[in-house]
């Protein structure tokens, strides 16, 4: 039985672990239901899902991570994960090019879902530093794919969600830094029209910007918000520190099971004041880990887990500059709601890049979490979803849980471009998930 991270729809297949050498032996046996390779289980819907199907999960091979210092690119296996490129490259010096907001998801999967992070305004998102993959195709064969070589192909599967073909290995550009820490600008902000402002004119000051919204603030205080931006710093700006490289994460604390639901409205609110209040009004030039700026949840191992046996599912959604008054209108309804939780961030993001099914674009993305159980979810969403697509926005196919097969067509105008491509390199329909069938992706 198999979930997403938000721990809602779960459905059952037959999971196969597989290594290189039986992959393909591992896909010639799917049955009619088709097959998916899943990686660490951390898209919040269905993603990586195959009801009555097949489900591979690939081993990490011994021979690791490859860098070559003298062109700072990174070869690696699809299984491998950005907690282990992280802790094989940052002591080396590098990065990966972009994060998302967890360590713990694979590099096929980071292809899949093209992740992005909080310097796409800068860098774009990971699809854009991919330089070559080797796929297993439906057909058994074993390709060597380059943007130049077939970028149809090449777009249709960053982003595409693991339904183009199993990507075993991949090579991408890393980022040099000189040390583990980052400096970081902290702002308090009252309130959303201040906030858009100053993330308009100052983003581009910084390589990283993200905005922890309240989403339960209303009236006067709506949007109220804490920005942090920074960059990776230099070792003069580490001075006095020992090791300037170090790099060692680890979990301080752990969700057990079956906890019941921890989130609602008094303990979100009371989290929201004190973290609004905490925050320093203006704090410039802080030190922080790589881990601290990056990845704060994952020092709490299965903290999704604190919603309770419902779960909860993740709503994100960009819309592009010029509706700020669509993103004002989702904001003042969850908070009139009163169904957010304490994760709520809000990001720019540069232009997008060719993957037809790739989810940023220019504009504003709003991520927020909602408990599943909540009382008029569905209505709640609904009114959403269309002031989203109204403004000309879209969703995040690997955090979405609800959406429709007719919100997916709006908000991605190339879909039928990605169905070609996909259909020429998988005529049989091989490979199939949950969320393809539930938004009817594959035609």
């Amino acid at each position: 039985m198999l979930t997403g991270w938000g721990r809602t729809a779960p459905s059952r297949a037959d999971v196969v672990d597989v290594d290189d050498a039986s992959l393909a032996e591992a896909v010639a046996s799917a049955g009619a239901r088709g097959a998916l390779v899943r990686g660490l289980g951390r898209s919040y819907g269905d993603a990586a899902q195959n009801a009555g199907g097949t489900v591979l999960r690939l081993a990490s091979p011994t021979r690791g991570i490859q860098l070559d210092t003298s062109t700072g690119l990174v070869t690696a296996h699809a299984a491998v994960s950005f907690d282990e490129l992280l802790r094989h490259l940052v002591p080396r010096g590098y990065f990966v090019p972009v994060t998302p907001g967890t360590r713990f998801v694979t590099l096929g999967g980071a292809i899949a879902s093209d992740v992005h992070g909080k310097n796409h305004h800068v860098d774009g998102s990971f699809g854009n530093h991919l330089r070559s993959m080797s796929m297993l195709m439906a057909d058994g064969a074993t390709v060597e794919l380059t943007e130049e070589s077939d970028p149809e192909l090449w777009w249709a599967t960053i982003g595409g969600m693991g339904l183009t073909g199993v990507v075993v290995e991949a090579t991408f550009a890393a980022l040099r830094i000189e040390t583990s820490r980052c400096v970081v600008d902290t702002t308090r902000i009252d309130d959303l029209d201040a906030l858009l402002a100053t993330m308009a004119e100052g983003d581009e000051q910084y390589r990283y910007s993200v905005a922890w919204v309240d989403l339960l603030a209303t009236g006067k205080h709506l949007g109220r918000s804490v920005l942090t931006r920074g960059d990776h710093a230099s070792v003069v700006q580490v001075t006095g520190h020992r090791d300037p490289t170090a790099y060692g994460p680890r979990m301080l604390a752990a969700v057990p099971p079956g906890v019941p639901n921890l989130i609602n409205r008094a303990s979100v609110k009371a989290f929201n004041e004190m973290w609004f209040r905490k925050a320093p009004r203006r704090l410039v030039g802080e030190i922080q880990s790589i881990t601290r700026f990056f990845h704060p949840l994952d020092g709490i191992a299965a903290w999704n887990r604190v919603y309770g046996r419902h779960g909860f599912l993740q709503y994100q959604f960009v819309v592009p500059f010029g509706a700020e008054a669509a993103l004002c209108g989702v904001i003042e309804r969850v908070a009139r709601s009163g169904d957010a939780s304490f994760v709520a961030v809000l990001k720019r993001f540069g232009p997008g890049n060719p993957g037809p099914l790739s989810f940023p674009m220019a504009g504003w993305t709003l991520t927020v979490d909602l408990p599943a159980g909540a009382r008029g979810l569905s209505e709640l969403l609904r009114d959403l979803d269309d002031r989203v697509l109204d403004a000309g926005g879209r969703h995040y196919l690997a955090k979405d849980s609800h959406t429709t097969a007719d919100s997916i067509r709006r908000g991605y105008p190339r879909l039928s471009e990605w169905q070609e491509a996909r259909h020429k390199a998988d005529p049989g329909r091989l490979w199939i998930s949950d969320i393809a069938r539930r938004l009817e992706l594959i035609g």
